[in-house]
């Protein structure tokens, strides 16, 4: 699923999404990134971030998107609140 598409909301067949699941355990594989290290990425990201902003952990969606030969990462990560000033620990 696109980008585009979440954002506007167009439904997708079951196919479509099932195809779109495979392309991303590929592109995991190939990029020899494994689901543990996605995760471990991602509660990396949400610490760094939660430094800075308040943000909406259960809704966030960290993915590898593919585009011809390359491959990133697309993270959709929900802004409840700017930090006026960074937190101290």
């Amino acid at each position: 699923m696109s980008l585009l598409s979440k954002f506007f909301g167009r439904e997708e067949n079951s196919g479509k999404v099932a195809k779109d699941r495979i392309m991303l355990v590929l592109m995991q594989d190939r990029a020899d990134i494994s689901s543990e290290m996605m995760e471990n990425m991602k509660r990396d990201i949400i610490a760094v971030i939660k430094n800075y902003i308040e943000i909406d952990e259960a809704r966030i969606e960290l993915d590898l998107e593919r585009e011809d030969t390359s491959v990133a990462l697309v993270a959709n990560i929900p802004v409840v609140t700017v930090r006026r000033s960074r937190r101290r620990k």
